[in-house]
C-alpha cells in the first residue's frame, strides 16, 4: 500500500469536523525530539472505533480509517457521543474527531471489512478494498472508488473481485490489488491484479501467486510493482513472500526464492526515494519477523533487522523507518533480549539500530497483535503520525484502535532518575543514577543538586534507550571528610520537560579510605554491586567506571545486616524463587576475567550465586562463567566450551556464615577460591562466546553437573564484583582479609526534640512549628536535643557534624555568625518558651560563619571531645546569632527537612 509522506494538496471541498472536537488547535513548534525522529511519543486524544482498524490513508488533512467496526466514540475524557461508523470513518488529522464524510461498507452475508485504502496521485479519489458488497447501498464487489470532495461512491468504477482485497496501490491510470481472489471480472487473476483507475476495467497485467497477496507497492519510477504475501511462486517461478514484477505486464523481474524463511510472510511494503521496506511475520520456530530494506537500483538487500515479534507495518518518513510490531527479542541485532513486547519502533532507513522513539500499545483484541497500520497526515503546519490496529491502550492509558503522534508539542517528561551516592575515600563523593527513560528523547540532561539547593552543582548529558539505560555518574571533589551531604538528580529532555527530583541520596565522607571498597576499585573492578541501595529497582555500580548498574527483578530484600564487610555496608537478600539482579549493559566477556562475591545461606536447594547469561528478566538460553551451589552446599564454578567444564569444592558452605568466593579464567586456565584459599584449578582457557548480561541471585542451570533443585539463590549476597583481568592469589587473599579490617562506622541521629524561643512572644511555644529561627537581637534562639548512641565496642568518636537546612522563605539565610552552644538544664519541645528557655553551657562547640540565602543543607563540625563526652546520653544544643539578621531553618516537623536537624557521628579505631 502506498503511504503518503508529504503535505497533501488542498481539496476543493474541505472535510471539516462536525462532531465535538477534542480542543487541540495548532500545536507550538518545539525542539521536541532527538533527531532524526520526527514525532513526539505523546499520544493525542483521538476518536476510537469499537473494533479493528486495518487500513489508513490521508488527503488534505483528513485521515480515512477502514477496518472491522461498527461505531466510533470520543476519546477517554472527551466530549461528544458515540456515532455509527460501519467499517469506515473519516477524521480530522489535527483534532482526531470525525468529519462529515460518512460511508458504510456492508455485505449481505458474512462480516464486511475494509482492509486497504489508498489515494489517487491527485488525492481526489479514495480507493477502498476489502470484503464488502455495497458502500452506502451502492453495489460494489470488494473494491470501490470514492470521490473525496463529495464523499460519494463512483458508480462508474465497477471492478468485480471474487474474494477479499487486502492491499492496494495506484500509479497513473492503474490500480493494483492483492488479496485472496482467484478471479476478477470472471477472468483468472490469482491473488494479484490490475484494473483501470477510471472505471475498474481489468488490465492484462498477470502476476499469479499460489497463496494470498498481502502487500503491493509501485516503485517510484512507476516501472515495477513490488508484491508481498504468503506465496511461494509468482507466475510459476519460485519466489517466496516477495517479488518484483513489471508494472505493465506483471512479468517477474526479480525473484526471491530463498530470501525469506519459508514459515514467514510479508505483511506490508513501503517505499521511499532510495528503496523499499518489508514488514514480515512468521509462525513457529526459526521464523523471520523483522524488517528488510532493499535498494531500488538492483532490488538487493541493504540491511535486515532480525527482531522477533511479527511486524505488521512499515513507514519510511524523513530518513526514519517507523514500524508496527510486537517486537520482543532484538538480541539478533545487538539490542534487547527476549522479554517484554514493544509495539512501535523507529530506526534509520540506512541501518538497524533503534532510535529514541518508543511509544507503546498493548496487544489488544482479536489476534492480539497490537498496531497494524500507519500513515502520516499534515494539517495546520504540523505533521501527525496516525497508528491503527487492535490495541486498547496507548502508553498505558485507555485508547482503542486509533492513536496519533504530532511533530510538535512534546509534553512528556523523562522518568525520575534513581540516584544514590557513595564515598570511598576522603575528599570525593560518587553521585550516580540509572539514566531516565524518555519515549522520544534519547539524549537527556541531568542536573545534580546538593544539599537541597535549587541551583544545580553540576550538569551531565547522557544517552539512554528503553532497552539500554546505563548508569551515569558525577564525582563531587568539593566535599569535607566527616561531613554528610545530600544529593538529588533530575532529568530534562530537548523540549525542556523536566522530571521530578530523585529521592534524596545521603552520604558521609569518610575520614579515611574504605579499605575494602577502595581496593576492589583499585584492582580494576568493571562492575561492583555493593548492595547499599535504598530504592528498587536500582543496583548501583560502585566501580571507578560506574556504568554497569544492575536492575532488581521481583524486589529482592534491600539493606540486609550484618553485611560481609565491616563498616556501614549492607547486603541483599534473595528468596530462592524468583528474585535476582540482572545487568543493564549487554556485553561480551574477554579471555581474562574474575568474578567475586560474598554469600551467606543455609539453603539445601542450592542455586546460582552469580553468572553470565544472554537474557535479563527471563531465563537465559546461553549461560556459563557462573558460580552455583549444589543442594549439599558445595560451590561449583563452570564455563562452557561445547561441554561443561567445572571446578567443585570438597567442602560445604551452607552454614549461615559469610563466605568469600572468587572465580578466575585467563591464559593460565581456571581457578576457584573460597575464603582466600585456592580450591582447585583447571587447564581451560576458553568459554562460550556470546553477548549477554551479568546476573546475581539466579539464572538458568539446565544441563550442568550436580544441578541444584533451585536455580534461584536463597540467601544473601554482598560486594559482587567483575574484573576484566585475572586476580592473583595475593589479591584474592587481600580482599578476604580487608573485609574484616576495622572500618569507620557512621551513625546519623536526627533531633529527638527541636523548638525555638522568640523574645517578641515570650510565652509562646513553637514546639509544633515546621520552622526554627536564630537571631541575636531581638532574640530568636533554637534548641535541639539528640539521643546519642554509645560508641561501638573498640571504637572512639572521630568526628561529629551538625546538619541544618534553610527554609524556602525569602532571606532565610544570614550574614551573621551562628554559634552552636551546649544547653544545660532540663527542657522539652512542648514546654519551652522564651520566658523559661534553658540556660546555655558556655563555650561554643561549633559555628556557621554565615549561611547564604536559598534553601539548602548546611553543615558544621562540632567539638569531638565535647560530643564524645556526651555519648550514650541526651545531648542538648542551642543555635544563637551574633546580630540582627535572622536565620530560618526547617525543623524536624517540616516535610522538606531532608532529615535535619541531624548529627552525623563517625566512629573508628581509637
Amino acid at each position: 500500500m502506498r503511504r503518503s509522506t508529504g503535505a497533501a494538496a488542498a481539496l476543493a471541498l474541505s472535510l471539516v469536523g462536525t462532531a465535538a472536537g477534542v480542543g487541540l488547535g495548532l500545536l507550538p513548534q518545539a525542539a521536541a525530539v532527538t533527531p532524526p525522529v520526527a514525532f513526539t511519543a505523546d499520544a493525542l486524544p483521538t476518536w476510537q472505533p469499537d473494533g479493528v482498524v486495518w487500513a489508513l490513508a490521508e488527503a488534505g488533512g483528513t485521515v480515512f480509517a477502514g477496518g472491522t467496526f461498527s461505531a466510533v466514540r470520543p476519546p477517554e475524557g472527551g466530549s461528544g457521543t458515540e456515532q455509527p461508523a460501519v467499517n469506515f470513518v473519516a477524521l480530522d488529522a489535527a483534532t482526531g474527531a470525525p468529519t462529515s464524510c460518512r460511508l458504510s461498507f456492508t455485505i449481505a452475508s458474512g462480516t464486511a471489512t475494509v482492509r486497504a485504502l489508498t489515494l489517487s496521485p491527485d488525492k481526489k479519489t479514495l480507493y477502498a478494498g476489502g470484503y464488502f458488497g455495497a458502500v452506502n447501498g451502492t453495489p460494489v464487489s470488494s473494491l470501490a472508488a470514492v470521490d473525496v470532495a463529495t464523499c460519494t461512491v463512483k458508480p462508474s468504477f465497477r471492478p468485480a473481485f471474487a474474494a477479499t482485497v487486502r492491499a492496494l496501490a495506484v500509479s497513473g491510470d492503474t490500480v493494483y490489488a492483492g488479496g485472496d481472489f482467484l478471479t476478477v471480472a470472471g477472468q483468472p487473476r490469482e491473488r494479484f491484479a490490475a484494473v483501470a483507475a477510471s472505471d475498474g476495467a481489468l488490465k492484462p497485467f498477470r502476476a499469479d501467486a499460489d497463496e494470498p497477496g498481502r502487500a503491493v507497492e509501485v516503485t517510484p519510477d512507476g516501472r515495477g510493482v513490488v508484491l508481498g504475501g504468503d506465496f511461494f511462486t509468482v507466475n510459476g517461478t519460485n519466489s517466496h513472500a516477495l517479488a518484483v514484477v513489471d508494472a505493465a505486464s506483471g512479468a517477474l523481474t526479480k525473484a526471491y526464492p530463498n530470501f525469506i524463511e519459508t514459515n514467514s510472510v510479508v505483511k506490508d511494503i513501503a517505499t521511499d526515494a532510495t528503496g523499499f521496506y518489508t514488514a514480515n511475520e512468521g509462525t513457529g520456530g526459526g521464523v523471520f519477523d523483522g524488517r528488510i530494506a532493499l535498494d531500488l537500483s538492483d532490488f538487493g538487500q541493504r540491511w535486515r533487522d532480525t527482531c522477533l515479534g511479527a511486524t505488521q507495518a512499515v513507514l519510511p518518513y524523513q530518513s526514519v523507518l517507523y514500524s508496527a510490531s510486537h517486537a520482543h527479542d532484538c538480541s539478533g541485532v545487538g539490542e534487547f533480549p527476549d522479554g517484554q513486547r514493544h509495539h512501535l519502533l523507529a530506526q534509520p532507513t540506512t541501518g538497524t539500530g533503534k532510535l529514541g522513539w518508543a511509544p507503546d500499545t498493548n496487544d489488544g483484541i482479536g489476534e492480539g497483535i497490537g498496531p497494524r497500520v500507519m500513515a502520516v497526515a499534515s494539517r495546520g503546519g504540523a505533521e501527525y503520525l496516525w497508528v491503527g490496529g487492535e490495541f486498547t491502550t496507548v502508553n498505558g492509558a485507555a485508547q482503542q484502535s486509533l492513536t496519533r503522534f504530532a511533530s510538535t508539542g512534546d509534553t512528556g517528561a523523562p522518568t525520575t532518575p534513581l540516584a544514590s551516592a557513595a564515598s570511598f575515600r576522603p575528599g570525593e563523593v560518587q553521585v550516580r543514577w540509572r539514566t531516565s527513560l524518555d519515549l522520544d528523547d534519547s539524549t537527556l540532561t541531568y542536573r545534580i543538586h546538593r544539599g537541597g539547593a535549587a541551583d544545580p552543582i553540576a550538569t551531565v548529558t547522557a544517552d539512554s534507550l528503553f532497552f539500554k539505560r546505563p548508569q551515569a555518574s558525577w564525582t563531587d571533589t568539593t566535599v569535607t571528610p566527616g561531613q554528610t551531604y545530600t544529593y538529588r538528580v533530575s532529568a530534562t529532555d530537548a523540549a525542556g520537560n523536566t522530571s521530578a527530583l530523585s529521592a534524596t541520596a545521603t552520604v558521609t565522607v569518610p575520614q579515611s579510605a574504605d579499605a575494602y571498597a577502595d581496593r576492589v576499585r583499585s584492582d580494576g573492578a568493571q562492575l561492583y554491586w555493593r548492595y547499599d541501595d535504598t530504592v528498587l529497582p536500582y543496583a548501583a555500580d560502585s566501580s571507578a567506571g560506574g556504568n554497569q548498574n544492575g536492575v532488581h527483578h521481583n524486589a529482592p530484600a534491600l539493606r540486609r545486616t550484618p553485611a560481609a564487610v565491616s563498616g556501614a555496608s549492607t547486603a541483599i537478600g534473595f528468596n530462592g524463587t524468583d528474585t535476582r539482579i540482572y545487568g543493564d549493559r549487554r556485553q561480551t566477556v574477554g579471555g581474562s576475567y574474575s568474578v567475586e562475591t560474598w554469600f551467606r545461606t543455609g539453603t539445601t536447594r542450592g542455586g546460582k550465586l552469580v553468572g553470565f547469561g544472554n537474557n535479563q528478566a527471563r531465563g537465559s538460553s546461553q549461560y556459563d562463567k557462573h558460580v552455583y551451589m549444589t543442594n549439599d552446599g558445595r560451590l561449583v564454578y563452570g564455563v562452557y566450551t561445547g561441554a561443561t567444564r567445572t571446578i567443585t569444592t570438597s567442602g560445604a558452605y551452607n552454614d549461615n556464615k559469610w563466605h568469600h568466593v572468587v572465580a578466575t579464567q585467563g591464559p593460565g586456565g581456571m581457578a576457584l577460591y573460597l575464603d582466600g584459599v585456592q580450591q582447585g584449578t583447571l587447564a581451560v582457557t576458553t568459554h562460550e562466546n556470546y553477548a549477554g548480561y551479568w546476573h546475581a541471585g539466579g539464572d538458568s542451570l539446565g544441563g550442568w553437573p550436580n544441578r541444584p533443585t533451585g536455580e534461584f539463590w536463597a540467601g544473601q549476597l554482598d560486594e559482587t564484583a567483575v574484573y576484566g583481568s585475572v586476580l592473583s592469589p595475593a589479591q584474592v587473599q587481600n580482599h578476604y582479609t580487608l573485609a574484616s579490617a576495622p572500618a569507620d562506622t557512621v551513625v546519623r541521629v536526627t533531633a529527638a526534640e527541636d523548638t525555638y524561643a522568640n523574645a517578641g512572644a515570650p510565652d509562646t511555644n513553637y514546639g509544633t512549628s515546621g520552622s526554627l529561627a536564630v537571631r541575636g537581637t531581638p532574640l530568636y534562639q533554637s534548641h535541639l536535643r539528640f539521643d546519642l548512641p554509645a560508641a561501638p565496642a573498640g571504637t572512639a568518636l572521630k568526628s561529629a557534624v551538625l546538619s541544618v537546612k534553610t527554609s524556602t522563605m525569602s532571606g532565610a539565610g544570614t550574614a551573621d555568625t551562628v554559634s552552636v552552644v551546649p544547653v544545660t538544664g532540663a527542657w522539652t519541645e512542648s514546654g519551652t518558651t522564651y520566658a523559661n528557655r534553658p540556660a546555655l553551657g558556655g563555650t561554643a562547640v561549633g559555628s556557621f560563619a554565615g549561611v547564604p540565602d536559598g534553601s539548602a543543607v548546611h553543615t558544621t563540625a562540632l567539638s569531638t571531645a565535647a560530643v564524645g563526652a556526651a555519648l550514650g546520653t541526651g545531648y542538648g544544643l542551642a543555635l544563637t546569632g551574633s546580630g540582627t539578621d535572622a536565620l530560618w531553618l526547617w525543623s524536624s516537623e517540616a516535610q522538606a527537612n531532608e532529615g535535619t536537624p541531624q548529627l552525623t557521628l563517625t566512629f573508628g579505631a581509637p
